[in-house]
C-alpha cells in the first residue's frame, strides 16, 4: 500500500493526523537534517499501521515534506 505523507518536522507534540483528502499529516520533533526527521516518521508510521519499521520504506521526497512511503 502507498501512502501520501506531509512531513511536520520541529514539532512540538509528535502525532499523526489525517485530513479529509487522505493525506496523512506526521509531525516529528527532529530536525530535517541528515534523515533525523524521515527516520522518526518511518518510527510512528510503523507505529499507526501497527506494522514493523522493516515494512515502512520510503519511495519517494527524501528532501520534501511531500513523500510517499510504501506499506507493506
Amino acid at each position: 500500500m502507498k501512502v501520501a505523507v506531509v512531513a511536520h518536522p520541529n514539532s512540538k507534540r509528535p502525532r499523526v493526523e489525517k485530513d479529509l483528502l487522505g493525506t496523512l499529516h506526521v509531525y516529528v520533533k527532529s530536525p530535517p537534517l541528515e534523515g533525523k526527521a524521515n527516520g522518526e516518521i518511518i518510527d510512528a508510521l510503523s507505529d499507526y499501521f501497527q506494522v514493523k519499521k522493516s515494512q515502512v520504506e520510503l519511495v519517494s521526497g527524501q528532501k520534501s515534506k511531500a513523500k510517499l512511503f510504501e506499506i507493506s
